[in-house]
Parts: C-alpha cells; structure tokens; sequence
C-alpha cells in the first residue's frame, strides 16, 4: 500500500518538472534527475523533500538575516493580515509603511529621509534611476539621464536595472535596452595587474585608478549627460569585490564635483550583511540614493526600498510635481510589519554586533582554504565572502569556458550540495564559490562550511 505523504512528494515533484517555470535555471539540468525540493528551514539549516539537511550557506539568495523558522516573523505577518491584509501607497498610506520609513530614515546615513517602497531589489533600482532623470530634469539639467556601473556587477533583471548591470550573457538576449548605460572597471584587486595594465598596485594606488576611472568616464560622456553612478559596497557578481582603500571616498568627491548622483546599490549589503545597518557605514561615505530589499524582512515577506536625500524630495514637496512611479505591492502592510519585528529582532539579539565580532573568525577560517593548489583568493567583508578558484595559484591563471562549465555547473554546485552545504558555484566573471550563511551563524558553522568546502575542493582538483 502507497503511504499518502509519498505519493503527494510524487506529485509535487512531477508538478516541479511539469508546470514550474525556475528562474536562471537550466532546466536541461533537470531532465534526467529530480528538481532539489527544500521543504523545510531552522536556524542555519534547510531541509529537503527527503529529510536531508543542508546548512544555508548562501541565506537563500543573501536574504535570511535573522535564520530560518522565527515564529515572531510569521506571526506579526499573520496579525496585520487579519487586521489590514492590503493598502496601496497611491495617494494614500497605511501605518506600518510610515512607521517602517520612520525607522529606516532613523538608521540611515546623512539626510536620507525619503522612502520610496517596492517590492524588490530590481524595482529599487528602476526606481533610483527614474527619479534621477526626473530630478534633473525639474531642476533645469534635462540632458543628465545617463548611468555609470561597474563591469560584471548585477543589478537586477527589469530592463532599466538589466541596462546597468554588466554582465553581457544576461543581457544580449533582451536587447535593445534602455540606452544610456556606461561601464567602468571594478574592484577587483586580485586581477588588478590585468585590468590596470600597471603591475603590482597596491590596494590603495588601486582603489584610486578605478574611481579615477569613474571620473574619465563622466568626462568623456560629458558631465552634462550623466545622472548618476551605481554600485555595490561589497560587489557580488564576479564573487565579493570590497571596496580598496579610499575609494568610496574619492567617488565621492567626483559625484560631487560634476553633480552626479552617487547611488548605493545595497540590495545585498544592507541589513547586517556587512556587521553595518546600511554599507556606506562599513566604508564611511553616504550616498545620495540607497536601493535595498532582500535583509528587510529577512525573507519572511517581500519588500524593497529606494531611500533617497532630501535635496532629491525637495521638487516633489509642493506645487504639482509628481513622480508618476509606482508599485501595486510597494510597501505592503504585511511586508512592512514584518520588517519592523524583523529590525526589533536586530536590536534584541545585536545581529550587527554579532556579525561585526564574529567577521574576522569567518574571514580566518576561509583563509586556512589557501593551503589548497585550486583556491587563489578568499575576499570579502562581514558574513559576504568569495573565494575565487585557480588553474594556478602562482600566474593567477583561471579556468577556460570548458573547464568551468565542467568544474562548476558540472560538479561543484552539485557536489557541495549533496555534502550538505547549499552555497553558490559562480562564473560571472572567475569562477568563484560564494558564501552569505544567515547573521546567526558563529564559530561552529564557519568550520562546518570550510570543511566541506575542504573535501569537495580536493575532489575538484584531483579531477582536474
């Protein structure tokens, strides 16, 4: 006789295969074996359709701050759906979208006090570039529309967002895009000597070229032409690039001097992930605009927020001007409260603090990773890590087309997984391993990651 739990995984799993549509995903890979069910999460832990546990070492997609299955999350979640489940922000409000952008103005840096609610990371960045344009245009400087971002930086999938993120494989399949997007080198000190054609910089001769060239591109667009620059505290696409010394602050100084708006893309940095509220306190600069998501509710419902300066609300305050923008779930009354139980949460347990004092433990068992041939870098900042794989440790020399698609998407991501740990395998750039567990992890999580890192890399290489 069939038990009925079984036949209902059954379904479930056929209905994986037959009706879900998964999103960056090969769905090839899955032709001949079954779609990875995750059914269940505690703490650091997720669990799949079969029992088996894994640690989350990627906090879903950089999300689960405060750890999985916090009943305090799902119950202010319940609460305000039984007394206002939706409102929209159009013309009206509710209390707990005033009350979360209360809180959030309170924790940022500066004078940005003006929070515009989405529902996500990509609509935050389609946001922060719409109000660009149109604060440059109320205020007499029309032709300034143009975006500055980093190569290989991510930052989201709508077509503005899509326009801004510099990854060419994401984005030839959807052009034409929005036009007036423009790259420059990123932060990646590692590769310094290939990207700088100047060998040996050290990281703070570095961190000033690449702002530098921040600088070069506004002159060659025309400062008249250019609206705003995007990036990343702690970059993620191409694996974790922090910022070098001084960089942020030289950045700073050329937004300023050709009127350009310095926008923040913390959509993974904020909320913890960097022992800080907001990234710009990490690395001491404050940005003109901030695009945030993922950390606010740690997951347990969707929200994001572009939070902008008051100089940037100053058009909009009185007479007729209007920012014709919106979404129909910007600022929902459940995402909203369960934010704000999730940022009491922050306080009551000091997740910052907790990431901030346990930072250089993680950073110091990742590096034991370094005695091994296949490991050539381990960067990043707070509970935000990449560790980049090597042909050769020595000449830095990286893996061709075939050997990452065999070495990552053919092994690693797989074999990680079935040793427990669910992390991220990436070549968006050098193939690097990824690492963001939840801000709840310590000491005893770091050596269970870097123990299986320890075994599958090993494997990896002897593969090789």
């Amino acid at each position: 006789m069939t038990h009925p739990e079984n036949t209902d995984v059954a379904s479930i799993m056929r209905a994986a295969q037959d009706n879900l549509w998964m999103h960056f995903t090969r769905h090839g890979a899955y032709q001949e074996s079954e779609v990875p069910m995750i059914v269940r999460g505690e703490g650091s832990y997720i669990y799949d359709v079969h029992g088996k546990r894994y640690l989350d070492g990627l906090a879903g997609l950089f999300v689960v701050q405060a750890g999985h299955g916090r009943s305090e999350l799902a119950e202010a979640a319940a609460k305000q759906a039984q007394e206002l489940a939706f409102f929209p922000l159009w013309s009206y409000a509710h209390p707990k979208a005033a009350e979360l952008a209360q809180r959030l103005a309170e924790q940022t840096p500066g004078d940005l006090n003006r929070v515009f609610f989405t529902t996500g990371g990509g609509e935050a960045v389609e946001t922060a570039w719409k109000l660009a344009k149109q604060y440059f245009k109320v205020t007499g400087r029309p032709l300034k529309h143009k975006v500055i971002s980093r190569q290989i930086a991510y930052h989201g999938t709508p077509q503005g967002a899509l326009s801004i993120t510099g990854i060419p494989a994401f984005k030839q399949m959807f052009e034409p895009l929005v036009p007036g997007s423009v790259r420059v080198p990123n932060t990646n000190h590692y590769r310094a000597d290939e990207i700088t054609g100047v060998p040996g910089m050290t990281p703070e001769q570095y961190g000033y070229w690449a702002a530098e060239r921040v600088a070069r591109a506004i002159e060659m667009e025309g400062p008249d032409t250019v609206a705003a620059v995007f990036v990343e505290p702690v970059q993620n696409a191409g694996g974790c690039f922090p910022p070098p010394p001084g960089y942020f602050q030289r950045l700073r100084e050329i937004c300023d001097e050709y009127d350009v708006l310095l926008v923040s893309d913390e959509v993974i940095c904020a909320f913890g992930r960097l022992g800080t509220m907001f990234g710009g306190q990490k690395f001491d600069y404050v940005p003109d605009i901030i695009t945030c998501a993922k950390g606010l509710t740690s997951g347990y419902s969707p929200i994001g927020a572009m939070i902008a300066s008051e100089r940037l609300f100053e058009p909009f305050k009185s007479g007729t001007e209007m920012f014709a923008h919106g979404y129909t779930f910007g600022g929902h009354p459940v995402s909203s409260a369960v934010a704000l139980a999730n940022l009491d949460l922050f306080e009551r347990e000091d997740l910052l603090g907790h990431v901030t004092r346990n930072e250089p433990v993680f950073r110091a068992t990742l590096e034991r990773l370094l005695d091994l041939p296949i490991v050539g870098d381990v960067r990043g900042s707070g509970y935000f890590w990449g560790i980049e794989l090597v042909k050769d440790r020595t000449t830095k020399q990286t893996f061709d087309a075939d050997e990452s698609e065999r070495l990552l998407r053919g092994f690693l991501s797989k074999a990680l997984f079935d040793a427990g740990l669910y992390c991220r395998a990436d070549d968006r750039g050098d193939p690097v391993i990824q690492l963001a567990p939840p801000l709840i992890c310590g000491p005893k999580e770091f050596d269970e990651i870097e123990s299986i890192l320890r075994s599958v890399l090993t494997e990896a290489w002897s593969l090789l």
